[in-house]
This record gives structure tokens, sequence and C-alpha cells, in this order.
């Protein structure tokens, strides 16, 4: 019987793609290339600086916490496939394989694993990057396998992290071990295909896999708020029913089923990172300013006297609901002196059965940075290549 490693190296190495595959493959480079490069003057673009391409880029790409989600795998797929096809120079059909791979690898590993306290991104993504960047260098199906095996040391990450730098640094490494292992097995290094089946049961997952349907089954969803995708849905119902608020708040009742909440573990945050995973600074903001934006979380932001005095006013409870970040819907009730506001929302804007309309993207990309919509526009895999080498130039080395 054929392990995991080589059933998933035999379907990227037969990939074709369709055109919706590819529309994907467009929008996952454009919009993972735009928030990286809202971060140019991020402390962490210095931070990282050392590292390899593919590490380097990936942080970056998701130290703001912009960037896409795939939401069944509970993974951020892109911001781990694009640097390593970048890195080693491919193009849409390497990203594709990357990303189909992580997204069936992180369906396999599920809400269990997640829910343990794992960081599925770093699990999954690191031997899906071996994938990415193997496509990418003309690997063959054995050497691909040979790559996903080789990644597993690396296949590691935990939600500990969020709220800090070690989040999207953690997000780095999984890229980078994904093209040292791709580099590794094009130079010979052997490796024991089954180890990605070991692995798999050691952390959890179901160990069968679906390698039917497009490259990337259920699409991704696009962030139209710079955080954790947790905290979307709410930052989205808020904002439907700030505007009728007349008085000041006095409590906001929260009601939604647990799990939607998992990664917000930061109850009274006092920085701007911390306010990224937090269900009462989600509340905080979407009442308190017009568009949560960057300067939404910055440290001073988090840290305002009405934002501390929201923070205290929210209540939580949690409703039945199956496993998974868009379960059920949540329903917020806002007392404000006046009559209560009540809302309820199930699929935020970027959802997959929701995507972002034409304004949604321009208004994100335009928050990158002035030029970024300019810059990307006609934006292909080598341009963005050179244009990310450029922004973020490795300078120093960090092994």
């Amino acid at each position: 019987m054929a392990s995991i490693a080589d059933s998933l190296a035999q379907w990227a190495a037969e990939l074709d793609p369709g055109e919706d595959d590819l529309a994907l493959a467009q929008l996952s480079l454009v919009d993972t290339a735009a928030v990286a490069l809202a971060a140019r003057e991020h402390p962490l673009s210095e931070i990282a600086a050392g590292l390899p391409d593919a590490a380097r880029w990936a942080a970056v790409g998701h130290v703001l916490d912009f960037d896409d989600l795939h939401l069944e795998s509970t993974t951020h797929i892109s911001v781990v496939t694009v640097p390593a096809v970048l890195a080693t120079g491919g193009d849409a059909r390497a990203y594709l394989a990357g990303a189909g791979v992580m997204a069936r690898l992180g369906t396999a590993l599920g809400w269990p694993h997640y829910r343990a306290g794992w960081h599925a991104t770093c699990t999954a993504g690191a031997p899906a990057a071996a994938v990415a960047a193997g496509t990418a260098l003309g690997l063959s199906t054995e050497q691909l396998a040979t790559a996903m095996a080789l990644a597993v040391p690396a296949a590691g990450g935990v939600q500990n992290a969020f709220g800090t730098y070690a989040k999207s640094l953690q997000v780095g490494f999984a890229a980078q071990a994904g093209v040292r292992a791709a580099r590794l097995a094009q130079a010979g290094a052997t490796a024991d295909p089954s180890a990605l089946d070991a692995w798999l049961e050691l952390v959890g997952g179901a160990g069968q896999l679906d390698l039917a349907g497009p490259a990337v089954p259920g699409g991704r969803a696009i962030k139209v708020y710079p955080c954790c995708y947790a905290m979307q849905r709410p930052i989205a119902a808020l904002r439907d029913i700030r505007h009728d608020i007349r008085r000041e708040v006095r409590s906001v009742r929260v009601s939604t089923p647990k799990p939607t909440v998992k990664p917000l573990i930061h109850d009274r945050p006092g920085t701007g990172l911390e306010g990224k995973f937090s269900l009462p600074y989600a509340v905080a903001t979407a009442l308190l300013d017009d568009y949560p934006d960057f300067a939404a979380f910055t440290d001073d932001a988090v840290n305002r006297e009405p934002a501390q005095r929201l923070l205290r006013q929210v209540e939580v409870t949690y409703t039945p609901g199956e496993e998974g970040l868009l379960t059920g819907e949540v329903e917020i009730e806002v007392e404000h002196g006046g009559p209560a506001l009540r809302v309820r929302l199930a699929q935020p804007p970027g959802a997959p059965s929701r995507p972002p309309t034409d304004a949604e993207l321009r208004e994100k990309f335009a928050a990158c940075g002035a030029d970024v919509p300019t810059l990307l526009a006609e934006a292909d895999w080598e341009s963005v290549r050179a244009l990310l080498g450029r922004t973020f130039p490795r300078t120093g080395t960090v092994e």
C-alpha cells in the first residue's frame, strides 16, 4: 500500500490546473505579496533580515496577520507556500501543488490537532512547502515523497506563540524547512516516505486524504481586517450596527460557539500583537474605529483608555456548535442606554462563500501601502520574487 507521501507526491506530479485553480493562485500571490509589503517598516523585517529567502518572506508576510486562510485545515495556506515557490523560482502550478498538499494534510490533522494547541500552519506547512519547492525545482515523484519525509523533523509549531513574533517566525521556519528538504532531496538525500504516515498518526491525524476535487478544496478565506481570522466575524457583525449606537456603551454580550474563538487567547491585551488575538479587543476596535486597519493594532491603540474600558464590558457566553472557526454564527447584544442593539452573523466578508468584492480588495491593498495596488496590478511570480528581494534583502546570516 502506498504511503501518504507517495500518494500526495503522485497527485502533485500529475496536477493539471484549470482556470479556476490558476485564478486562485494569482489572487494568492497578490494577496500574500501585498501583506508582506505592508510590513516593510515593521520591526520584524529587520529582525528576520538574516534568514534565508523563504523564511524571511514568510515571516514578514505573516506578522501583520492579514494573509489568507484555508478554513477546513485551519492553516494560513499561502504565506507558507508562496514564499517557498518564490525562493525556488517556481510558478502558479508549484504553488497549487504545495497549497493542495497543505490543505489536505491540514484537513487530515483536523480540529482535534488544532484544539490540542498545535499551530497547523507550521505542522502541515513544512511538508507542503517541500512539495511547493520540489515542484518548482522539477523533482521527480519519488523525490517529492522523499522531500516530505525530510521535512517531518521541522513540522511543528504551537499556539502559545500567538501574540508574539514567534508566531510569524515559526511560519517562516516551516517555509524554509520545505525548501531545505526539497534541495536535499534534489541533491540525492534519502528518506523513508512512510515517516509522514508515522508523523501524521503521532500528531493526531486521521490518516486518510481525499485527493479529488480542485487543487485547493474549499478555496481560501481572504481577510479584510489585519488580525486573527477568529476576529473577522465579530468585527464585521458590530460594524453593521456601530452607527446606531448613540450613547455610551454599557455592556456588550457576545454569544458564539467556543471553537470559533479558540485562537483568541488574550482577554486583556496589552500590545498590538496581543490585540490581534483578543475577542474583547475585536469588540473595542469594531466600535471605536471607522475601519480596523493597521493603526488599530498598535500598542498605543490597544492601550487607549476607551479601548481598555470596553474590554472590561465584554461578556462572552458559548453556545453548542460543531468544531471550526466559522461554525454556527455569532450573536452580539450592545447595551447603550437606549433599546439594546442585536446583530447576528454567520459568514464575514472574505469567507469562501462570501468572496471579497473588488472594492474590499482595493481597500485592503490600499491599506497595505499607497503604491501596492499599482505594483501588483499585473504581478507575476518572477516580478513578485524580484520585488520582495529588493524590499526585504538578506542582510547578515541566521541559519
